[in-house]
């Protein structure tokens, strides 16, 4: 009897899954009061609605996030009704696509050169995960980062170190915390530099390289093209969304999120302090919390994490650094 892990087999059980989540979904939102659509998926939709009538989707209170959403999510505003699920059948397709990142990533040299079969089963604890299937399913735009970020991952695994500072740098954009990947990769792409490697297999002992050389060194072709490509990505979209949609844009994408308090659904280890900052704003210190809390958070995520294990495990070193980020967030929900 052939194996449940081939290729089309995984494939073909992670789209059913979400086709019968998706269709779940839409019986739960008709018939029952409690609605399987996530609240945040009518946010996208009412900007991707202003966004068609060439208005801001900064109209649309609570709308954090980059106008690219909205754009990509224009033709949920369109007449038919069944276009209004177009953003879900997108973040499920990206949940699909990210799979097959990781099954490319394992099967890699970097990744453990397995097999297909063991490649597959590995990807399967994301691909035939109902919760990852149930997230997107529920119009979470999540699987639009995730497939963003495991891109990355792959991209570097095959040296395409210009493609990688595109998704770093867009990644970026959609969402801020993928900056925390940057270091950790350039740590990692010391590895690349071939006279590292020569130097490695060399039995005769070199001296010890001056201060200078190690600067040098450390500046090699692969981090600076990362860095350049990354920045200009980041730049460029940024300086466009200024163009279009000016401080508005600055100020919901980027500088709301320095200084949020939010003490609902959250089980950040702040979630207390941040309740009494809310509801008691002029009885608590004046040292501002939400802006502080980011620096354990970044100290272990951006630094110390990258430092210790990217050279011996990029992908091992991302999820650390997820978990560590996650943990230590002001605003930790269940997705």
């Amino acid at each position: 009897m052939s194996s449940f892990f081939s290729t089309r087999k995984i494939f073909s059980s992670a789209i059913a899954l979400r086709v019968a989540f998706f269709i779940y979904g839409l019986l739960q939102d008709e018939y029952s009061a409690v609605k399987y659509t996530d609240i945040d998926y009518f946010v996208f939709t009412d900007a991707a609605r202003y966004v068609a009538q060439g208005r801001s989707p900064y109209e649309r209170e609570t709308y954090r996030y980059t106008p690219l959403l909205a754009w990509l999510l224009v033709p949920t505003s369109w007449p038919n009704r069944l276009w209004f699920s177009f953003g879900k059948t997108l973040f499920a397709t990206s949940d699909i696509v990210a799979g097959w990142f990781i099954v490319r990533i394992l099967q890699s040299r970097n990744g453990g050169a397995m097999t297909t079969e063991r490649a597959l089963k590995y990807a399967s604890i994301w691909l035939l995960n109902p919760m990852v299937a149930t997230i997107s399913t529920r119009g979470s735009s999540e699987g639009l980062l995730g497939v963003m970020i495991v891109a990355l991952l792959w991209a570097v695994t095959r040296r395409q170190i210009v493609l990688a500072g595109v998704l770093l740098g867009l990644a970026v954009h959609f969402k801020i915390y993928p900056f925390i990947y940057g270091p950790s990769i350039i740590w990692f792409l010391e590895s690349s530099d071939p006279g590292n490697r020569d130097k490695k297999r060399s039995s005769i002992p070199a001296p010890s390289p001056s201060l200078r050389t190690r600067v040098l060194r450390f500046f090699n072709h692969s981090r600076i093209t990362l860095c350049i490509s990354s920045l200009a990505t980041f730049a460029f979209l940024n300086i466009v969304m200024y163009a279009i949609y000016s401080t508005s844009f600055l100020q919901q994408t980027f500088f709301y999120h320095l200084t949020r308090i939010d003490h609902r659904h959250n089980f950040s280890p702040y979630n207390t302090l941040l309740h009494l900052s809310s509801a008691m704003p002029d009885k608590v210190s004046s040292l501002k919390l939400e802006s502080l809390a980011f620096l354990p958070q970044l100290l272990i995520s951006a630094v110390l994490v990258p430092v210790a294990l990217a050279k011996r495990d990029l992908a091992g070193t991302m999820l650390a650094q997820t978990f560590a980020f996650v943990a230590f967030n002001k605003v930790c929900t269940s997705q």
